[in-house]
């Protein structure tokens, strides 16, 4: 019962907690209304989503903390760039990174975290599935680089999506 009635308990969580972000207000009706869509939405969409991944909760919190503690670090390393580092200095590079991870839900939370670092911006996803394209803003070495990103969040992606 509690399965059909919350078929993505996370997803529940998250639309209520944005739902009351974007209203700005934390009234008894904008949480009712928050906890309203948090269930219907899920309910509603649950057929097109068949077979969800498994997601340890522990290492996606550690997870969020290295992507928010990364984000600030990339932030002042590329104000550093663009404010100090000539143009013709920059040493830009489309970088091609075999994925070893399968499922599509943590493919797509690689490409974001990729994206939502400054410096670097998922472009686009092989047909088969296998090699994820970015684009880095200064990356003298392109195979580091790759290394790195694997090592930093693709491996922790695969502890996540068991």
């Amino acid at each position: 019962m509690m399965n059909r009635l919350l078929p993505h308990p996370g997803l529940s969580l998250l639309l209520v907690v944005m739902w009351v972000v974007m209203v700005s207000d934390l009234t008894f009706g904008t949480l009712f209304l928050g906890i309203v869509f948090g269930i219907l939405v899920p309910i509603f969409t649950a057929p097109w989503w068949p077979e969800r991944p498994p997601v340890r909760f522990g290492p996606a919190l550690g997870y969020l903390a290295i992507v928010l503690w990364d984000i600030v670090v990339a932030n002042f390393h590329v104000a550093a760039i663009i404010l100090f580092k000539p143009n013709r200095a920059l040493k830009p590079a489309w970088l091609t990174i075999p994925l070893d991870l399968t499922s599509p839900e943590a493919i797509t939370v690689f490409a974001g975290t990729i994206s939502l670092t400054p410096g670097t911006v998922s472009s686009d996803i092989s047909a088969c599935g296998q090699y994820l394209l970015v684009h880095a803003l200064h990356a003298p070495d392109p195979a580091g680089e790759v290394a790195k990103v694997k090592a930093r969040y693709e491996a922790r992606l695969k502890e996540i999506f068991r």
